[in-house]
């Protein structure tokens, strides 16, 4: 098979390639630009472009598919061209269903979580001996690539967005993969630019719920009102299996103990959400033969997804977690998680306001109260990221407000934030930078070292 990627250079797609091109295809692919990770990653595998930009000449009849990327646009000459010449073209969800139509396909969607109970799935399974393929949204440990796809796995794990699935495909990806057992983790709004309204964002779900395959199943979260509501509209052929939290406590502030079915099972990871998303992906494993016994063995080794709730440094009495939290909900449960974790440790939390949505004068209030677990409140913005995305102009006055918190502390030059973090004393407190960015290129791991006095 012959396949070209316009756009490979997504962190999506260049994942998707290395899997193609490891499951023997040949790949071309182009870009107008590619960063890291994915151009070393390209690079070591013989599928850097050798110049960027878009060249029409590369799409000639003898390729088999053409994959297109979201990050290219609709007018795209490579992409007009593979249409002249009758080319399928497949968005990047769409060829993942392709590869996995006669599998058993798990999809996990949700505002929050979803990446890591994809993660937890993924390392249950490969504990327990399960060959499986894969799509996830983040960095395992233990795994090579974030999309594996092979010809002999029967099932096929899938991490379901909800984002836009190409330039020319208005549906949310998760629409796309025709799950027979789906796990829904919460909803709370998002993609403000995409989804104008609560009502529209909340819609999409209920797609996804009548998109489950005849016979299907349904994990869903109980404890979210949202979910349970549109839990309720799905069909009658639907198995439902409702989830809430596995009951759990910290012995020393290092060790988090499941308590299941009589026994103490040793965890890694922490906090009431994590707890909630450990519950889902244990039901999940279930449905396909998984032993809730070994599931809960698996998590002693589980270490979570990168950037999800990650110790990037710590000392006897310190501590700093990066967490990929960006979503109101999701800013709160994790600043829950660490403070439980840490109860009588100062709580630092910096969180970065980074996406479309975030960054929006009208979406901001949903973030109001989502820090008041922290003792020390910090919000960083950056001021070229809302000129990219052409919205209004955001002050310091106006996030204050929109945080209910007058002694929040806001800074929108990202050398004056390093100046501040710099100069905290790590002694008995906790560090928690939160985003779904890079705080302007802040160099963390440096200023988690400075923090912890290393």
């Amino acid at each position: 098979m012959k396949v070209h990627f316009i756009a490979i250079g997504g962190s999506a797609m260049h994942n998707l390639a290395l899997a193609l091109k490891e499951k023997g295809y040949e790949i071309t692919g182009s870009d107008d630009e590619i960063f890291e990770p994915s151009r070393s990653r390209l690079e070591a595998a013989g599928l850097m472009p050798a110049a960027f930009g878009w060249f029409p000449e590369k799409i000639q009849p003898t390729l088999d598919a053409v994959i297109l990327g979201m990050h290219a646009r609709a007018d795209n000459p490579e992409l007009l061209r593979a249409k002249k010449l009758g080319i399928k073209i497949y968005s990047y969800p769409e060829y993942l269903y392709e590869q996995s139509k006669n599998k058993t396909r798990i999809v996990i969607g949700g505002s929050h979580g979803k990446t890591t109970i994809t993660a937890m799935i993924l390392h249950a399974l490969r504990y327990e001996g399960l060959d499986t393929d894969y799509m996830v949204g983040a960095k395992l440990e233990g795994f090579d690539v974030m999309v594996r796809l092979s010809q002999n796995a029967p099932y096929m794990v899938i991490e379901g967005d909800e984002y836009l699935t190409s330039p020319i495909d208005p549906r949310p990806k998760f629409h796309l993969y025709k799950p027979h057992i789906a796990l829904i983790s919460g909803i709370s709004w998002d993609h403000m630019n995409v989804f104008k309204t609560f009502e529209d964002y909340q819609l999409q779900f209920e797609k996804f719920i009548h998109l489950i395959e005849p016979e299907g199943k349904l994990i869903y979260h109980a404890q979210d009102n949202l979910v349970s509501q549109v839990a309720q509209k799905a069909r009658k052929d639907i198995e439902s299996i409702a989830y809430t939290e596995l009951e759990h406590e910290n012995t020393d502030g290092r060790t988090t103990f499941v308590i299941y079915n009589g026994k103490r099972w040793p965890v890694n990871v922490f906090g009431r959400h994590n707890m909630q998303n450990m519950h889902g992906a244990m039901l999940a494993c279930k449905q396909i033969g998984v032993p809730e016994s070994s599931f809960l063995e698996s998590m002693a080794t589980f270490r979570g997804a990168a950037n999800r709730l990650e110790l990037i440094a710590e000392s006897k009495n310190s501590a700093v977690y990066r967490d990929f939290a960006h979503a109101p909900s999701k800013v709160k449960a994790t600043t829950l998680a660490v403070r439980e974790k840490y109860p009588h440790r100062t709580l630092i939390a910096c969180f970065e306001l980074h996406t479309f949505s975030s960054l929006s004068r009208e979406f901001l209030p949903q973030y109001k109260g989502t820090l008041e677990m922290a003792d020390v409140r910090i919000v960083y913005y950056n001021t070229h990221a809302i000129e990219l995305k052409r919205l209004p102009m955001l002050k310091p006055e106006e996030i204050k407000e929109a945080f209910n918190d007058s002694q929040l502390i806001v800074f929108n030059e990202v050398y004056k934030l390093q100046e501040y973090l710099h100069n905290l004393k790590g002694e008995n407190s906790c560090l928690l930078m939160m985003s779904s960015g890079s705080f302007g290129n802040l160099d963390i791991h440096r200023t988690a070292l400075k923090f912890v006095g290393n």
